[in-house]
């Protein structure tokens, strides 16, 4: 089984660690080279993501979800004492807070989403390397939300 390690900073965001886990199992346990992986997810405030953000990425903004790959430019997790360690999550509270009201989705359910869509970074899914890529991230979401009882959070009215 995967081992997740939650720490946050905010006090909102203890009422939501069971559905972070779920979610974040939910990917691991996709991929067989994960299933036995560690990863750490950080559930903090706009100002700590804006500043890693500005860090790592020379974004200066704040963001819903980073996600730091430990295996990045590599073929898969590195192996420390038979434990994969696959990287952190980082999500920001007063981002993810709004961005929920104005999808007029439930907060837990953007959650969902968001962790889904970091641990997979983890994975090496990265719809910014082309529309190829978008596409097959965005594919594995869907189904993995669905998996969860959750709709296509891609879905317009257009659809």
């Amino acid at each position: 089984m995967p081992k997740i390690i939650i720490n946050h900073a905010h006090s909102p965001w203890p009422r939501l660690h069971k559905a972070i886990r779920r979610a974040a199992r939910a990917v691991l346990a996709d991929t067989t080279a994960a299933r036995r992986g560690e990863i750490g997810i950080l559930l903090t405030e706009d100002a700590v993501i804006r500043q890693l953000n500005q860090q790592y990425r020379n974004r200066d903004q704040a963001t819903n979800v980073l996600s730091f790959a430990l295996a990045e430019g590599e073929k898969g997790p590195k192996k420390v004492k038979k434990c994969r360690l696959l990287g952190d999550v980082v999500l920001a509270y007063e981002t993810v807070l709004r961005e929920a009201a104005a999808y007029h989705i439930p907060l837990e359910q953007h959650v969902i989403h968001l962790v889904v869509h970091g641990v997979l970074h983890l994975l090496g899914y990265d719809h910014e390397r082309s529309p190829a890529e978008a596409e097959r991230q965005e594919a594995k979401e869907i189904a993995l939300l669905a998996g969860l009882g959750l709709a296509n959070p891609y879905w317009t009215p257009s659809d």
